[in-house]
């Protein structure tokens, strides 16, 4: 499926009530002010244009979304019975979702789960921020918890990584990014969340972060999941 600026656009799955697209990196899922750049729900209107009467502008039908730089699974509702039942059980957590990431340097444990509050920082507006309990402003801060395991380690130009699995247990923004900050190992190639000085493998154009699986029931009540396959930017990351 290819749209206007030769954006090309897969999907994975479609149903009466649901479309799973695989949402390639450099793409904003849905534009949060005017003037940015056409965004991933733009794109699909052009050939679904019924979209406009699932949700509300600008994200429409879109259920959750993913980093303009993150690729990989994005659900979109393709009516407002559907949106509402999607979102229900992303809300209940009944959605399991896996990322592959690639980290700079290792987490002390092989595996582990990662639970802080998350809020918007104080002095930047589009960054996000780690808050323990009874930290001073983490009132009001949401919940966020990130389970990790370690698939294995890789030297890549002399620097240590480590590629990871990680299930997202809640939706915060950015949470993934900022909990591998808060670890101790950022994401290669994160230019927000990343340390002053850290190494980046070489072509690697944006954060090594992909949302490769999600499993969830479908309102006709059949359970499907879906995956996606590491995109060619990032597999050639990993052979170097």
């Amino acid at each position: 499926m290819v749209f206007k600026k030769e954006v090309k656009i897969k999907i994975i799955y479609e149903d009466d009530d649901v479309l799973v697209v695989d949402k390639p990196a450099g793409i904003v899922v849905f534009s949060e002010e005017k003037g940015e750049q056409a965004a991933l729900i733009d794109l699909l209107l052009e050939k679904y244009p019924y979209l406009k009467d699932a949700g509300n502008p600008p994200r429409y039908g879109i259920v959750h979304r993913l980093d303009k730089d993150t690729s990989g699974i994005v659900l979109v509702a393709k009516n407002n019975k559907a949106l509402i039942f999607f979102q229900k059980q992303f809300k209940k957590r009944d959605v399991k979702k896996k990322y592959i990431v690639l980290a700079i340097g290792s987490a002390k444990r092989s595996q582990g789960e990662i639970k802080t509050l998350i809020g918007r920082a104080p002095k930047e507006r589009k960054k996000q921020k780690v808050y323990l309990p009874l930290e001073p402003n983490s009132e009001k801060k949401r919940e966020a918890v990130t389970e990790y395991k370690i698939i294995k380690k890789v030297n890549l130009e002399g620097k240590n990584y480590s590629l990871f699995e990680v299930f997202p247990k809640t939706g915060r923004k950015h949470q993934i990014r900022v909990h591998f900050a808060y670890l101790g190992c950022p994401i290669a190639g994160d230019k927000i969340y990343g340390f002053k000085g850290q190494p980046c493998p070489q072509g690697l154009k944006r954060q090594f972060l992909h949302a490769s699986y999600l499993k969830i029931s479908l309102p006709s009540g059949e359970v499907k999941e879906f995956e996606s396959e590491l995109p060619e930017d990032l597999k050639r990351v990993l052979l170097k």
